[in-house]
């Protein structure tokens, strides 16, 4: 499958986050990656999930939410990688560029979260109800974003590890809290947080894959939008 991918630096509140957008040809719905503690968009795990989403026609944009001074803080101090307000409010103005830039702004949305990246996408979910059409968290830590989970209505995946006891547990209450007509919890067998086990990472791909697609694309074709660098 052809595909565009492309370095950019995106504005974020009077600052700038760098980041790799790929569009599979046709693509029509667009996953905006939230990175969990101390990951970023050239993780090989990162790049696999991404390679699985594009490989579903699913373009991607991988934005690290931290600036490149706030990085090399974080990697000594992790000063900013519990920061969970400042991730949302990254991650509300990356939405906020995708839906005023051709050719992203016809595209249906979707976040996929990990770790404090998806307490991240949560909370921005619940201030852009009208325009995240699915949200995926693998791993995640809804627990910190609890005053947003009665406000996500955007149908939502959590996907854990079976020995990933403490995030499973907290998966679960919030499964329950959650406003989304939508929602489920698969835990993968035998996974740990970091989905190392062999095959692990791969269901979780798929899994999320799925659940894009489902919510992601339209009912009925539509024009793909021209792709001009």
């Amino acid at each position: 499958m052809a595909q565009h991918e492309l370095e950019i630096d995106v504005p974020v509140n009077h600052h700038e986050v760098a980041a790799t957008l790929s569009i599979p040809d046709h693509a029509q719905a667009l996953v905006l990656f939230a990175h969990g503690s101390g990951s970023g968009r050239f993780s090989p795990r990162n790049h696999y999930l991404a390679d699985v989403l594009r490989g579903a026609g699913l373009a991607t944009l991988r934005a690290d939410l931290l600036t490149v001074e706030e990085e090399r803080i974080d990697s000594v101090t992790s000063r900013y990688r519990f920061d969970i307000p400042l991730l949302a409010n990254r991650l509300k103005a990356v939405t906020d560029w995708v839906e005023t830039t051709d050719p992203l702004r016809s595209m249906r949305l979707g976040y996929f979260g990990a770790s404090t990246g998806a307490a991240a996408a949560l909370i921005a979910a619940a201030h852009r109800a009208s325009s995240i059409g699915a949200i995926v968290c693998r791993g995640g830590r809804p627990d910190l974003a609890e005053a947003a989970l009665p406000h996500v209505s955007a149908p939502t995946l959590f996907i854990v590890g079976e020995a990933d006891h403490p995030v499973l547990e907290r998966n679960q209450a919030a499964l329950e809290r959650l406003d989304a007509i939508h929602k489920e919890l698969r835990v993968i067998p035998g996974a740990s947080h970091l989905f190392e086990e062999a095959g692990a990472l791969q269901e979780a791909a798929q899994l999320a894959a799925a659940w894009f697609v489902e919510f992601l694309r339209p009912q009925a074709p539509a024009e793909s939008p021209t792709v001009a660098w």
